[in-house]
């Protein structure tokens, strides 16, 4: 059928239900499978080989996103068409953005990412918004960080609101979930990495590390309502606070790791 002048195939019914059961947590662990929703993170997923497993669109997205059913062609990936309402039903959003991909999982093991002698890695432990997590991979992917761990008890990386927030990113930096934060902070020591963890009540302000800011680091962020507990902390070679100079009384979650990772991403260039 004609999808805004370009030939697009309807989808069987047993695959738009396969695409509509990967927002539940359980049809994507059976499937390995995710949704990626929105023309960027579409893009991203696409560019990075063998990740895309396939592609819906609207008929009335399908002209502007031409460009990606051509790219998604080229890598044999299988375009569809469906009516607003149906692509409706494979999203959680109430506005929905007319293009979704169908992903193959691209989480790795944690050895792969200390093997590639990383100088540069967060930590989320037991974060649990989306939004946040999200927000963390592409603060992460933007500094040029090496990997994001996050720990057993967070939030799960391939839920759909994780994936927006990440705009892309998830698919740009090696990321590892579901790991024991002792066993990972013992894993990052020993390929070489110091343990930062952040801490508001910490007394050492993060604008005093001068050129330990240069070493290779993993930053360990905590949960967003009770941060990171003394048992927590006391797994770090430092703990952290990010300098407030107004009257807010905190950072958000991820506007904290933006902060860090910053400040360690500049030292290593500079100074590195």
């Amino acid at each position: 059928m004609t999808a805004s002048g370009m030939e697009l195939a309807e989808p069987s019914k047993a695959a738009l239900q396969r695409a509509r059961g990967l927002q539940r947590r359980r049809g994507r662990t059976e499937s390995k499978q995710f949704l990626v929703e929105g023309r960027q993170a579409v893009r991203e997923g696409l560019r990075r080989p063998g990740v895309v497993d396939a592609l819906y669109l609207s008929w009335d997205a399908a002209l502007d996103n031409a460009d990606l059913v051509d790219l998604a062609r080229a890598a044999d990936v299988p375009c569809f068409a469906l009516s607003e309402q149906n692509l409706a039903s494979v999203t959680d959003t109430v506005t929905p953005q007319g293009i979704v991909a169908v992903a193959n999982m691209v989480d790795v093991p944690l050895e792969s990412v200390l093997a590639a002698s990383p100088r540069l890695v967060v930590i989320c432990a037991q974060v649990r918004d989306p939004g946040n997590a999200g927000t963390v991979i592409r603060c992460a992917d933007a500094f040029g960080a090496d990997g994001v761990i996050l720990s057993s008890d967070s939030v799960e990386v391939y839920n759909p609101k994780v994936v927006r927030a990440s705009v892309g990113s998830l698919f740009h930096l090696p990321v590892v979930e579901d790991t024991d934060l002792a066993s990972t902070i013992e894993a990052c020591r020993a390929a070489g990495l110091q343990i930062f963890a952040t801490d508001g009540a910490a007394g050492t302000d993060l604008t005093h590390l001068g050129d330990d800011l240069a070493k290779p680091t993993a930053w360990v962020m905590g949960n967003e309502s009770w941060g990171l507990p003394v048992e927590h902390l006391a797994l770090a070679d430092k703990t952290v606070a990010v300098p407030i100079y107004g009257q807010a009384e905190s950072l958000n979650l991820a506007t904290a790791a933006a902060v860090c990772l910053y400040a360690s991403a500049s030292a290593q260039r500079t100074r590195g």
